[in-house]
């Protein structure tokens, strides 16, 4: 019964990956509207699409650890 529910909740933990997914591409979808917008002002924000991306994945990696640990450490 315990191990069951910690497999629920590492399932629960695990949706956190699918939205780092979406928030990359959140951040990639209005770093190239900007650039279409404004072609010339593109290369001084790339330096912060790549800390936009690098952010969003961090959080995905932390809920993928967090699945980790309810599967196998709980």
């Amino acid at each position: 019964m315990e191990g069951d529910l910690a497999h629920i909740g590492a399932g629960l933990a695990a949706i956190g990956s699918g939205a780092a997914a979406i928030g990359v591409g959140n951040v990639a979808g209005n770093f190239l509207a900007g650039a279409l917008r404004n072609p010339s002002a593109a290369a001084g924000q790339t330096a912060t699409l790549f800390i936009g991306i690098a952010f969003a994945e961090a959080l995905g990696i932390f809920s993928f650890l967090v699945a980790l640990l309810l599967m196998f450490a709980v």
